[in-house]
């Protein structure tokens, strides 16, 4: 509160000269007051002096000149050399062991996880299976590796893998969390990744991260594939999210509002792939009985879905 005494008071002053852009002269005083054993708000102070000053400027380079020919443009992204060999499943449960071993601040315990990332990107289900029975272990410190690695790892096995774990809930309740938000960024879905996720929407207990992480990752999938909506994994899911709206996103209660709430906005995600719901959503935008936040969100979840719907004549007049 206010009417207590600050403890410590302090107060740095500096003052710096610069010539030619160059700091040539900065000398600084700090003062430091502890006034908690003090009598009348005295206390002890300290103060410290201190000064830089600028002796000579080098004028030669401290590095050798490259050829340009030897430089090359390229990405920030994080490059790693492909691995030619086969990785086994014993070597990468080997791999899970020595991070469990290593210290979890070093340079070596981060590569050996993103040598672990990169190798599980050469398994088959039936060995990322077999390695989830051999390593599903917890290290001293209560950490699982190989459930952190799994949402880097990207490849059609090993989403399966994590769709697994979420319905047989073998990885706790965050976890899951991270699995469902790592789906929105796996740069190249498969169909396969769409067919394996789409029964997850269908559970009552399906939470606000699976709609979002799902529609997200068919959104992506979508835009790498101009015909995507004619592949059955997509027909499957967009008729899973259709049942929710029913003829014209009717509520009952509360809780059915937010649920529709959450499904119109998931629609909003799928983008390209929900054009074949953009009727339903004409009529969930235009009725005045409903709720206003229906009525808003049916209109949000048109933001991904193209101009060649003609959204103006499916939306003529909305009050």
């Amino acid at each position: 509160s206010q009417s207590e005494q600050q403890i410590l008071s302090s107060k740095l002053e500096c003052v710096q000269s610069i010539k030619d852009g160059v700091l040539e002269e900065a000398k600084c005083t700090e003062s430091d007051r502890a006034t908690l054993f003090s009598h009348k708000g005295n206390g002890a102070e300290t103060q410290t002096q201190s000064s830089l000053k600028l002796f000579q400027v080098e004028t030669e380079t401290l590095y050798n000149k490259v050829d340009s020919e030897d430089l090359y443009v390229t990405s920030i992204l994080y490059q790693r050399e492909e691995t030619k060999r086969e990785v086994t499943g014993g070597e990468v449960t080997e791999l899970v062991w020595k991070l469990c071993l290593a210290h979890s601040a070093s340079y070596e315990t981060a590569d050996l996880f993103m040598t672990l990332v990169f190798e599980l990107r050469h398994l088959s289900l039936e060995a990322l299976r077999a390695l989830w029975q051999r390593s599903s272990f917890k290290c001293r410190d209560n950490w699982q590796p190989l459930i952190d690695a799994l949402p880097s790892c990207a490849t059609e096995a090993c989403v399966v893998l994590m769709k697994e774990l979420i319905v047989s809930g073998e990885v706790e309740e965050d976890k899951i969390e991270h699995f469902f938000w790592s789906f929105a960024f796996i740069p190249k879905p498969t169909s396969g990744m769409i067919e394996s996720l789409a029964p997850l929407l269908k559970s009552p207990r399906a939470s606000q991260s699976c709609f979002l992480g799902v529609t997200a990752l068919l959104h992506r999938f979508c835009s790498a594939h101009s015909s995507c909506d004619g592949a059955p994994a997509v027909q499957s899911m967009m008729r899973t999210l259709g049942k929710f709206l029913g003829e014209n996103c009717t509520v009952q209660d509360s809780e059915h509002l937010s649920k529709m709430q959450l499904v119109l906005k998931a629609i909003g995600n799928a983008g390209l792939a929900a054009a074949s719901l953009a009727p339903v959503l004409s009529s969930c935008a235009s009725l005045k009985s409903h709720p206003m936040e229906i009525r808003l969100a049916a209109i949000q979840a048109f933001r991904r879905i193209p101009c060649s719907v003609r959204v103006s004549d499916l939306l003529p007049e909305v009050t």
